[in-house]
């Protein structure tokens, strides 16, 4: 995810690379990440918190424990901290960096990386209007950015956290299908990828129901209608709602769950 947001903003000229420094433990992983995106990637939380005036918390809730405890000693009045870790309360990170923690948490996705994030965020009690703004402005320039009460990001985590997932599985059963009835597989993925972003396009575009614009492809009798029938046979829909329920429903064990200090 840290990824995906740095390369997104620096693309969307957000930031310019001398702006921004990123840290990592694993020698790898900095290399990987310098050599991507031209950016400073340095071993240190505590040095990235002293160089830095807003901090994004992008490591998995298992280590957020260790990460905090790292940043606490920099962390100041001054920091936005800015969290895109699954499950991990505002809560949870004021109690680790102290009260005067300006925080808020994010939930994006990796399709920021091409610009087509889907992502929300909710504010911490300290955070001010300009902090909002900063977040919100980063966020739109990799997507779109929606606000929500921190009770509705675990939602937003199964939904477009983990949505990404479940929509490339579709696309590669649809390219499966077409596999299956004669097509290659370049042509077959090729046809289910951008079939898959124009059906999002005429969403969003036209502001039509899902449902309406399903009923302007399905005519009576027609391949269609057939091809519907055998989706409902298969309890896709519930099968899909399922997914996004089993991914909030991690999202908030994660949360229960207490970060692990070192």
């Amino acid at each position: 995810m840290a990824t995906a947001l740095i390369e997104g903003m620096l693309r969307a000229k957000l930031a310019d690379p001398s702006s921004i420094v990123a840290s990592d433990p694993s020698p790898a992983a900095r290399s990987a990440l310098g050599a991507s995106s031209e950016i400073e990637v340095v071993e240190s939380n505590h040095e990235l918190g002293r160089r830095c005036d807003v901090i994004v918390l992008a490591v998995k809730p298992q280590t957020m424990g260790e990460a905090l405890a790292t940043l606490r000693p920099v962390v100041t009045a001054d920091h936005l901290v800015v969290s895109v870790a699954a499950g991990t309360t505002i809560a949870t990170i004021s109690g680790g960096l102290g009260p005067d923690c300006r925080v808020i948490r994010v939930m994006s996705n990796t399709p920021a990386l091409v610009g087509q994030g889907a992502s929300a965020y909710s504010l911490g009690p300290g955070a001010t209007p300009r902090d909002e703004a900063l977040v919100k402005s980063m966020l739109e320039g990799v997507g779109v950015a929606v606000a929500v009460s921190e009770t509705s990001l675990d939602a937003v985590t199964g939904l477009s956290g983990s949505g990404p997932a479940f929509v490339y599985v579709m696309i590669e059963a649809l390219s499966d299908g077409g596999v299956r009835a004669g097509l290659s597989r370049e042509v077959a993925t090729l046809l289910a990828s951008q079939t898959v972003l124009g059906a999002a396009r005429m969403v969003r575009e036209t502001g039509l129901h899902p449902g309406v614009l399903k009923d302007q492809v399905a005519s009576p009798g027609g391949t269609t209608i057939a091809g519907l029938h055998a989706l409902e046979q298969a309890g896709l829909r519930g099968a899909i709602m399922d997914a996004v329920l089993a991914a909030a429903r991690r999202a908030a064990e994660l949360a229960e769950a207490k970060p692990n200090p070192r």
